[in-house]
């Protein structure tokens, strides 16, 4: 049996182009001399839908588009897997299911339904999707198939200290006789997730003694990253095939013949270099798929924006990068002059828009309400909010989307201004911690010829809203800060348990946990970011603004 893992990267809604897709893909499948051709899950609607799914105009358009690919594909010699949205069998219960079916020649000749709707981080498909109540077998070219979806393969008992769901579908459809294992997915990626993946599938192909195929989309929706990384695993558990990550593919491969080298075309190897690659597609998809080309960004001359601006670049092109440069009153020369020199590095636009006599005419006007009061907090926010006010400006004179470029360390402690440097529709960097950054940058310097002068990673972090100002003043140094946030953020410890494990006072922890807490009203107003962590802020981290509860 010949197969071809189509990885697609297809946009949610875009339903006539997700099947333009499919077909391109199916027909050079058929080139290729593939028996059956599989697509990622809900490859039709793109995937996360969310509350599209609660529009019958959606439902149709669905219906209409499963037609045409049906129809146009009619003439085609191949099989057909893929996944959408279908409605649900059920008189009471959710109107949808989340569905995968194989057409050939024109008509569906099986369907399949998920069981297991994932509804944790940033997954909630419980909301939406009605569950199969039990998935059968699929015969194809006397092969008795288990055709699942995404999370129906993720729930091995061997595998995880715990299961989240009581059921099984792999086990129960080998138990049933099936001889292969396809898995149609949309799993979003996170360092480690590649390999994790692999290792889920690899003990499943041993312990049934069955091949595994593994379809992931690719490509960038809102908030998620895919990275598709498709593969096929042998029944010892031996790695046949392997798409590489971050790009569309086409993987053909003999599952009757011998292992080929040339099919095994995984790429980034290291961690830090993959994130980097996730960030550039997640900027580049959510740019062209919100209908923007151009992209501005505010460049201080540190670390974070010199970052922001390399991946944009390798986003969308240097041409339609425009660096900003916002000097004030507390601002250095080297500001300017490391803004200056790695905007000409990289070959972008860079513009200088002073804001000194903005803000000093707004302290001339606040003043007659300011008096009595001292300098405080109050007007380096003000200058914070004059810089964010000028960007979006030009944004909107130029119709240009406007990056923000803060970190992940920073908008857990609020360490960031509201309507100020918060101010964008795009925080590229926003999960990634500022130690991090530093590695990320060094990754952005071997791809841009050291683009990043060496000045900017040697001098301390600072706003410069204030004379000779450094982030150490307001906060521990990032290597201290960063494992603390991590084991809170992701992992979840108690103040308690990190002060224990790392090796740190008690008090210190205990003020930087609350300082995540007492800012989430600040993130729940922030542009949405690319999770590249197993914890983001965001859509998969939900916790309420007004409370009293206190680590």
């Amino acid at each position: 049996m010949r197969i071809a893992l189509g990885q697609i990267n297809t946009t949610v809604g875009d339903l006539t182009g997700n099947v333009d897709k499919m077909l391109r893909m199916a027909e050079l499948a058929v080139h290729h001399g593939a028996d059956l051709v599989i697509f990622p899950e809900l490859a039709i609607n793109g995937y996360p839908p969310r509350d599209l799914l609660e529009k019958a105009t959606f439902l149709d358009r669905t219906t209409a588009a499963r037609e045409r690919l049906a129809r146009e594909s009619a003439h085609l010699p191949v099989g057909i897997v893929y996944g959408f949205v279908g409605p649900s069998s059920s008189s009471a219960g959710k109107r949808v299911m989340n569905a995968a079916c194989v057409l050939s020649r024109g008509r569906i000749i099986f369907e399949q339904h998920k069981m297991l709707l994932p509804t944790y981080d940033v997954f909630d498909e419980s909301r939406y999707f009605e569950p199969a109540a039990r998935e059968h077998l699929w015969l194809w070219r006397d092969r008795k198939i288990a055709l699942t979806i995404c999370e129906d393969a993720w729930n091995d008992k061997q595998f995880w200290e715990r299961q989240l769901y009581q059921r099984d579908p792999v086990s129960e459809l080998v138990e049933e006789g099936a001889e292969l294992l396809i898995s149609i997915n949309a799993s979003p990626y996170h360092m480690g997730k590649r390999s994790l993946r692999f290792h889920i599938f690899e003990t499943t192909a041993r312990r049934h003694g069955i091949p595994v195929i593994y379809v992931n989309q690719v490509g960038g929706n809102d908030q998620l990253i895919f990275d598709g990384t498709s593969f096929v695993i042998g029944a010892k558990g031996e790695l046949l095939a392997l798409a590489p990550s971050f790009e569309e593919d086409l993987l053909v491969v003999d599952l009757s013949g011998p292992a080929s080298p040339q099919l095994k075309r995984g790429n980034y190897p290291d961690e830090h270099e993959a994130v980097y690659q996730a960030l550039v597609l997640g900027t580049r998809d959510y740019i062209r798929k919100c209908g923007f080309e151009r992209v501005i960004i505010g460049l201080s001359g540190g670390i974070d924006s010199s970052l922001t601006a390399a991946i944009a670049v390798d986003a969308v092109g240097r041409d339609n990068v425009t660096g900003v440069a916002m000097p004030g009153p507390y601002s250095s020369d080297h500001s300017l002059t490391d803004a200056r020199q790695m905007a000409q590095r990289l070959g972008i636009r860079f513009e200088v828009c002073p804001i000194h006599q903005a803000y000093e005419a707004c302290l001339r006007t606040l003043a007659p309400q300011f008096i009595g009061y001292p300098e405080d907090v109050t007007e380096e926010n003000i200058q914070s909010r004059l810089r964010g006010l000028t960007l979006m400006a030009l944004s909107n004179k130029f119709g240009a989307l406007v990056l923000t470029t803060g970190n992940k360390s920073e908008l857990a402690v609020g360490y960031c201004t509201l309507y100020g440097d918060m101010c964008g529709g795009l925080a590229v960097i926003s999960d990634v911690p500022k130690t991090m950054v530093y590695e990320l940058a060094r990754v952005a310097n071997r791809r841009h010829q050291g683009a990043i002068p060496e000045s900017v990673f040697q001098k301390p972090p600072s706003a410069e809203l204030r004379p000779n100002q450094k982030d150490t003043d307001s906060l521990p140094e990032y290597s201290v800060l960063d494992p603390i946030l991590k084991a809170y953020v992701e992992d979840l410890l108690s103040p308690h348990q990190i002060a224990d494990a790392l090796q740190l006072p008690l008090d210190l922890v205990r003020e930087i946990v609350n300082k995540v807490d007492r800012n989430e009203y600040k993130r729940q107003q922030a542009a949405p970011g690319l999770k590249v962590t197993t914890k983001a802020f965001g859509m998969g981290r939900r916790f309420p603004i007004a409370h009293k509860f206190f680590e």
